[in-house]
């Protein structure tokens, strides 16, 4: 069986491959991406459930896509 290396490995090798401007990106992804994340953790402790779907796949053109999501918000009772 063949394992993945471990993620930071996985991502720093893909990092190596991009350019500024895409590593830039990509942080900038993955900055939006944790502060989404605490969001979501707040509104769960606050008294609701979050999903968040697919709503649209977002294509640049040249191969390249992105997910974009939209929250589904249920209130417990």
């Amino acid at each position: 069986m063949n394992a993945k290396p471990p993620v930071k490995e996985r991502s720093e090798e893909m990092a190596s491959a991009m350019d500024a401007d895409e590593q830039a990106a990509i942080r900038m992804v993955a900055n939006d991406l944790h502060r989404l994340n605490q969001s979501v953790m707040k509104a769960v402790e606050a008294g609701v459930s979050v999903e968040l779907i697919r709503a649209a796949r977002h294509h640049s053109g040249n191969g390249n896509w992105g997910d974009l999501l939209t929250p589904i918000i249920v209130k417990n009772r």
